[in-house]
């Protein structure tokens, strides 16, 4: 299925079974307005129902990921004072359907991060599964420098990457982390030249497309509740699963392709492509 849709402030492209959400605001580095916002609700709402996507890309127009929420609309609201406290606080639960259905999104995720992730852009890194970053990659939960607390689910995924103690660091500090580091401390899985990043990433994609859908829905959801839950709970859900998987067609197949010594339809992708 092949489907390509352009917005004001997000670009969606979808190709056998790969959808790519790009938010194209490069002239504000990509910074989410309300805009943008509720474009990026409506549009995952709209994936989340679509059986044909296998695999979600996140990325950014030119050559950033997303520098956070666009502070250019939170000093006209501090300046107007059209806001109170409530209508800031309903503004910021206006977000959470988004990192609820990025989080528990039932396919893999990937983010594709090259130039700045900041901020609300960071926090929405941290919301996919896997994270590739260029070599130019620069993270930030630059919250503090605002005087904002960290959004877009960053509390919670944050120490999830990093440890507890390392994102207390990083969200007091509001520092920045360089591609490197980045590497180093769990935020990204892999670096990769700017110009080679996104083939990686569709690589990645390609391979889970040819991978049990099934299993990988399972898996996610069972990593996604590992941390909060205790071993008889997470053995449970391993027979669950298993049961299920060993009984899909995808599993069928494999086991005959083992047997006869046929290569197998799904094969990870080496660093250097092959």
């Amino acid at each position: 299925m092949n489907q390509a849709d352009t917005v004001s402030n997000l670009l969606y492209e979808q190709v056998d079974g790969i959808g790519v959400i790009t938010i194209n605001r490069p002239h504000r580095m990509n910074a989410i307005d309300i805009a943008t916002r509720n474009e990026l609700r409506r549009l995952l709402e709209r994936l989340c129902a679509d059986l044909s996507l296998k695999v979600l890309i996140l990325s950014g127009a030119g050559g950033n990921f997303c520098s956070g929420g666009d502070v250019r609309d939170m000093s006209v609201v501090a300046e107007t004072g059209a806001e109170n406290i409530e209508a800031r606080r309903q503004r910021m639960l206006n977000l959470h359907p988004i990192v609820h259905m990025l989080v528990n999104f039932d396919r893999p995720v990937i983010a594709a991060v090259q130039g700045v992730a900041a901020g609300a852009g960071f926090g929405l890194a941290l919301t996919a599964d896997l994270v590739l970053a260029a070599t130019n990659a620069r993270f930030c939960a630059a919250f503090g420098r605002v005087g904002a607390v960290p959004d877009l689910g960053t509390f919670y995924t944050l120490p999830r990457a990093v440890g507890l103690q390392r994102a207390k660091e990083l969200v007091f500090s509001a520092r920045e982390v360089n591609a490197q580091e980045a590497l180093q401390l769990g935020i990204a899985l892999e670096l990769h030249p700017p110009e080679q990043l996104m083939a990686r990433a569709r690589a990645m994609a390609t391979a889970m497309v040819n991978a049990s859908g099934t299993v990988l829905s399972i898996s996610k959801r069972a990593l996604n509740q590992s941390l909060r839950s205790d071993l008889q709970a997470m053995l449970n859900l391993e027979a669950e699963g298993a049961a299920i998987a060993l009984n899909t067609e995808f599993h069928t197949d494999a086991a005959k392709r083992f047997a006869s010594k046929q290569p197998p339809k799904f094969r990870w992708p080496g660093k250097d492509g092959t």
